[in-house]
């Protein structure tokens, strides 16, 4: 059992008590869906790129054991873009799958040996894997989401957000579905610090065109997929704001959205207290992902 795992288990009381004072805006009204609770398959260490990759990605998948073709998640960890592994997102990826969604747990290159956009580019093949393997895995290649917590919600959401019209645009990796966590959606903001300027390769600048490249909240328009928001109320590494405007810009879109947010906890300990989040998270592909 990882240390991760342990220490999400120890606090889960704790969670539940969060769990109450949370505000939820934009949630539809109605109940949600039923809630399954479904065994399954998972396979580790499956390599996702193809030959000739800068290295070979691994990723672990977990198929539910149920019939029929199934609704798909691509699962990304956090880690400054320099760290993390996708043990954090097990539990995740686990509540995922007794859910009914197939989940492919994703790695990536990281800062400072690979910068943008490299693991935006291993995500978009992570997503080719997974259309590639759709039989094997019992996937609908047209029902596939993105779940991300902190570095990965900012991957997850330049791979949902981008357009015909942007450069890093692969029209064969659409998702129908972003999941957001801790998500630094304008990377604009962060004038400071080394880990932005490590993942970037160059300090931030008024009019640095990398800087808004690698905004998530810039690519935002009305053919958005849906975006589900969750963040800590008291994170002081990435902070509310981040997620807030990146709502308000979602709104003024026209984008479905809802934002989940946790007063008190910082950006740790929103991940280690996310079950709560967790839970309305995937309700929110339910009703994005089911037919």
């Amino acid at each position: 059992m990882t240390a991760f795992r342990l220490v999400s288990a120890a606090l889960r009381p704790l969670a539940l008590v969060h769990a109450g004072r949370a505000q939820h805006s934009g949630r539809p009204h109605g109940a949600p869906a039923p809630r399954l609770e479904l065994r399954y398959r998972r396979h580790r260490d499956r390599v996702y790129t193809p030959a000739g990759w800068p290295r070979a990605l691994h990723a672990d998948t977990y198929v539910p054991r149920t019939e029929g073709l199934l609704p798909g998640v691509l699962l990304v960890h956090g880690g400054g873009w320099a760290g993390g592994n996708r043990s954090h997102t097990e539990l995740i990826a686990e509540k995922l799958a007794r859910r009914g969604f197939v989940v492919v747990n994703a790695t990536y290159r990281l800062a400072p040996a690979a910068r943008f956009p490299a693991p935006l580019h291993d995500l978009q093949q992570a997503l080719r894997w997974m259309r590639d393997h759709a039989a094997e895995l019992r996937l609908d290649p047209a029902r596939i989401g993105a779940w991300g917590y902190s570095a990965g919600a900012h991957l997850v959401s330049l791979l949902g957000l981008l357009g015909p019209a942007d450069a890093l645009y692969d029209a064969q990796v659409r998702v129908r579905a972003i999941v957001a966590g801790g998500v630094p959606s304008d990377l604009r903001k962060y004038r400071g610090g080394t880990l932005v300027p490590a993942f970037l390769g160059e300090r931030w600048s008024p009019d640095s065109p990398v800087f808004r490249a690698a905004s998530p909240v810039t690519y935002v328009r009305p053919d958005c997929p849906p975006v589900f928001l969750y963040h800590g109320g008291a994170d002081r590494l990435v902070r509310p704001d981040q997620a807030i405007d990146f709502k308000a810009a979602l709104d003024a879109a026209g984008v479905r959205n809802e934002l989940y947010l946790m007063p008190g906890l910082g950006h740790i300990m929103a991940n280690l207290l996310d079950g709560p989040a967790v839970q309305r998270g995937a309700d929110f592909l339910d009703r994005e992902l089911r037919p």
